[in-house]
């Protein structure tokens, strides 16, 4: 006899292969319920779980009194579960997180450099003119996502993109601790996105991938030490 967690996911499988037939599609409204159970083979109840489980992760919108609806399903929409999942782990896993983001976000910014204007380069030194040694350690860490964010919305895949910015605001508490603990970060933030940038607008794609992941690997290296004099 099949246990109600396996019945709640042979109706998610079935709900999945009718979006991934194309039987169902971005905004379409999902059959009725009791229609949906009898076609999938499980009970309402075992259906409503599905529905629900597939709500938590963006996939399906349930408008109360107007049924059930299949989401946008745009890259920044599905990654939201990634990042609720990476906050719940925030100060348990930063470093697994950041090492997670040094091997996929160098990939992203050697992707964005050919995508990258004149607009964004402005942007991205007033980011860093606006940080001086009187900044505090969030106003520091601000920036820093800012730069990172403004480079990776510009990397071609959406998915990668998206998945990024989660990881990159899961690890923003380590970056505030290495401020508050290293006297150099100011200093050593500024140096490490002027090697980024000045890569990018020499349209060094190879360079910004290399300056990238050396930059992440520096907070990683910090984490690392800590974790070991603890």
């Amino acid at each position: 006899m099949a246990t109600t967690h396996a019945v709640t996911d042979r109706a998610i499988d079935a709900i999945k292969q009718m979006i991934l037939v194309g039987e169902l599609g971005p905004g379409h409204r999902l059959p009725p319920e009791k229609e949906l159970a009898e076609r999938v083979g499980v009970s309402r109840n075992s259906l409503r779980e599905a529905v629900k489980a597939l709500s938590v992760i963006r996939v399906l919108d349930v408008r109360q009194g107007d049924g059930t609806y299949v989401t946008s399903l745009a890259p920044e929409l599905l990654v939201e579960s990634l990042a609720f999942m990476l906050d719940l782990h925030q100060g348990s896993a930063e470093g697994q997180i950041l090492e997670v983001r040094r091997l996929l976000e160098p990939v992203a910014v050697e992707q964005a450099c050919a995508h990258l204007g004149d607009e964004d380069f402005a942007d991205l030194e007033q980011l860093m003119v606006d940080i001086s040694e009187h900044s505090s350690v969030e106003e520091l860490v601000e920036a820093d996502l800012a730069f990172h964010q403004r480079i990776i919305s510009h990397c071609p895949n959406a998915y990668l993109s998206s998945m990024l910015e989660g990881l990159a605001s899961a690890t923003a508490r380590a970056r505030v601790w290495r401020g508050l603990t290293e006297d150099s970060a100011v200093e050593s933030t500024l140096a490490e996105h002027r090697r980024i940038l000045d890569a990018l607008r020499a349209g060094r794609a190879d360079l910004a991938r290399v300056h990238t992941a050396a930059h992440i690997a520096a907070v990683e290296s910090w984490i690392q030490r800590g974790a070991d004099a603890g």
